[in-house]
Order: C-alpha cells, then structure tokens, then sequence
C-alpha cells in the first residue's frame, strides 16, 4: 500500500533521523550531498566546511532536503522538505546551533563527519572551539510517502 505520511508522521521522520539529502542549484548545477543533521520542529541545523553545498547555497539559499527511513524495499517512509539556508555567524545563534547538534544521539560507530569535535562523544568545555560553518535550514514546506506491505505470509 502506498500512501500520504501525516503532518504528525513527517515530523517524526524528520526528528528520527540523523543524515538526510541536501540538494542545492546555483550556475546551472544541481548539487545533492549526504549530511548529518539535527531537526527541532522549525530549523534542520548542519555543519560544513567550505566547499561547493556552501558556496551554492551561498550564492541561492533555497534548498531541499530529503530524509528516508528504509526497513526494507516494501516498507519505507520518504520526506522531502523545502527552505531557505542561512548561515549562523552569531555566537549565540551559532553556539545554540551547535548544542542542538550535539545533543542529537548518534550510533556509537558513526562517522567522523558526524563528529562535531575531538572529544566526542562528550561535549568540548568551550564549544566555540568546534570549527566550520554551522547553518540551518528554515523549512517552508514538507510532503511525505510512504509504501507498506498489507499482505502476510498467510495471503500467498
């Protein structure tokens, strides 16, 4: 069976996750890039460095952003969500940004890139230490699908 997600279902998708899809155009490329990610129900927050995804969003801010939760082939939920990035130069915005992220629960055998600083998993005694470009997303729109196998072992 394939379907809608909900708004409330959307939403749990996106919090459940940690790495989603960045795609982002600028000169006539479209770029689309894995990134770990924290969500907080308005903002889906990063952290890069300088490279092409930050000079295209840079150059066009809109961007979207896609997020899967695959059991398996037949049973999947897919979102896939539309904003605005914005660089957080703040220290406030830029700090709060980064607790997010910091706070979010990764697998103990993550990736390096998922790892904000040294001393993961703990959390660095000044984190403006923590380098890179922190961003966030504002999301404007989301849509969700998922599929779902309705038959059993029993139909066949």
């Amino acid at each position: 069976m394939f379907g809608k997600l909900t708004t409330e279902e959307i939403e749990n998708v996106l919090m459940q996750q940690i790495v989603g899809r960045l795609g982002c155009h600028a000169h006539g490329i479209t770029y689309v890039v894995p990134v770990s990610y924290a969500y907080d129900g308005r903002f889906i927050y990063g952290r890069s460095f300088e490279g092409l995804k930050i000079s295209m969003m840079r150059n066009d801010p809109k961007v979207c952003f896609q997020v899967d939760i695959m059991n398996n082939m037949a049973d999947w939920q897919s979102v896939i969500a539309w904003g605005m990035y914005e660089e957080l130069k703040q220290p406030t915005e830029r700090n709060e940004a980064l607790v997010k992220l910091m706070d979010r629960r990764l697998p103990l055998l993550s990736s390096a890139t998922t790892h904000l600083s040294p001393v993961w998993p703990f959390t660095p005694h000044d984190i403006t230490e923590i380098k890179g470009i922190v961003f966030r997303i504002l999301i404007t729109k989301k849509t969700g699908r998922f599929e779902k196998i309705t038959a059993t072992i029993n139909d066949y």
